[in-house]
């Protein structure tokens, strides 16, 4: 599960990264989700969602690609 963003738009280059319950989004994105429990979320500095992923590791790795620095926001 993957949500497109072009991330060349974004100024700053850190990015948060949190979980998100699968339970609180949309009904279309939980059907979306296929049986997980919580995605990722990236984030920019001002709050905007860039992407939802399946996994932390992959939240990770899609802002490294992008040349961004991700955190992990608790």
């Amino acid at each position: 599960m993957d949500t497109k963003f072009n991330f060349a738009d974004v100024g700053d280059r850190v990015v948060y990264v949190k979980s998100v319950d699968v339970a609180d989004l949309p009904d279309d994105v939980q059907e979306a989700a296929e049986g997980r429990e919580q995605l990722f979320a990236v984030h920019d500095s001002d709050g905007q969602q860039l992407a939802l992923v399946a996994d932390r590791r992959m939240a990770f790795m899609l802002a490294r690609q992008n040349d961004m620095r991700p955190v992990t926001v608790h």
